[in-house]
């Protein structure tokens, strides 16, 4: 069985399932829910309690290795798999630093290459057998499960936001140029750090992630209009930055369609105004159900300026939107590598 996982810096997804990538050690003594709860070598462990510091180097700790252990757990459930047996893992690594980290991070997810892992999950035991982890370059392998995709265009930028850095890439005739390749410390973090520190300084209130993703992503959230339109002027000047940022580093977006993935696209998609001039975008998401959300909402809002493709996937088919459509990726199935890292 392959489980593909996303080990971002901000949260850790698979194909069913994505939690925060704050892990928190309670030592040996249990702690007061099983919900979210790894046990593994005698220690509890309570997985998605918000997310860790940054670090730039996964395997300086066990932290990686444990919310996989998580992500397995959740995955075979969502599965409705056996919990003992053989697994190969399917994971992404940034554009720029894919061949430097590989050798490493394949090394620290099989660290028990052949042999099984004996651990709990939320009161379950589990007897694993990591048999062998295959490391994709992000985003653009996603890319290459859309080949109808690139048919149409010459030359596409690829932009893959995820929760610590901007991965950029131009395709050019399907094929990827390596040679545009660019990642940039900019992601959805950035964005959710300057929100509540604007929110602070000119309101007083301490927002959580959560609120400020809930509003960001255009759903409902209890905060006063006042604060609500704090966070929606922020993830717009978040936006200005961006594509200012993507043009810094040589693509002409007003030239190259764009094609939005990771976990800052929908957010970053719903702040783009016809004045920014994008030559057209097409998003891809993580399924049908964030699909007809961001088709809702941008019907509601009308605040798209771009052409864009539908890819109808395995899952039910989402609304069609009026004027801007979404590109679904339920077909990714686990070599999907989004993020939101």
């Amino acid at each position: 069985m392959i489980i593909g996982i996303d080990h971002g810096y901000y949260a850790i997804k698979t194909r069913n399932c994505s939690f925060p990538a704050g892990i928190t050690p309670f030592g040996d003594r249990e702690p007061y829910t099983r919900q979210n709860v790894l046990t593994f070598g005698g220690c509890f462990f309570v997985c998605g309690s918000g997310r860790q510091p940054i670090q730039r180097d996964k395997t300086v700790n066990d932290n990686y290795y444990l919310l996989t252990l998580a992500a397995i757990a959740q995955e075979l459930q969502a599965r409705g798999a056996p919990r003992e047996g053989s697994i190969t893992i399917a994971a992404g690594l940034p554009l720029t630093s894919y061949g430097r980290e590989k050798p490493a991070f394949r090394k620290y997810l099989l660290r028990n290459a052949g042999q099984p892992t004996e651990f709990g999950y939320e009161g379950k035991k589990y007897r694993i057998t990591i048999e062998d982890v295959l490391l994709f370059p992000q985003g653009f392998t996603a890319l290459m499960t859309q080949p109808d995709l690139l048919a149409d265009e010459p030359s596409l930028l690829l932009l893959d936001i995820g929760g610590w850095t901007v991965d950029l890439m131009r395709i050019d005739n399907g094929w990827p140029n390596i040679n545009t390749c660019h990642s940039l410390e900019f992601g959805m973090i950035r964005c959710i750090d300057e929100v509540r520190e604007r929110v602070r300084q000119n309101i007083g209130l301490s927002l959580t992630d959560a609120q400020i993703e809930q509003v960001l992503a255009g759903r409902h959230c209890s905060l006063e209009e006042t604060v609500r339109g704090l966070i929606r002027e922020q993830g717009r000047l978040y936006t200005e930055r961006l594509l200012s940022a993507v043009l810094e580093a040589g693509f002409d977006y007003h030239a190259l369609p764009v094609v939005m993935m990771g976990g800052g696209a929908s957010v970053v998609s719903r702040h783009i105004r016809p004045s920014d001039g994008l030559c057209r975008t097409v998003m891809v998401t993580q399924g049908p159900e964030t699909t007809a959300q961001i088709n809702k909402d941008r019907e509601r809002k009308d605040q798209s300026n771009t052409d864009s493709i539908l890819f109808r996937g395995s899952a039910a088919e989402p609304p069609e939107p009026k004027r801007t459509e979404t590109c679904s990726a339920a077909r990714m199935e686990d070599y999907r590598n989004i993020c939101l890292c």
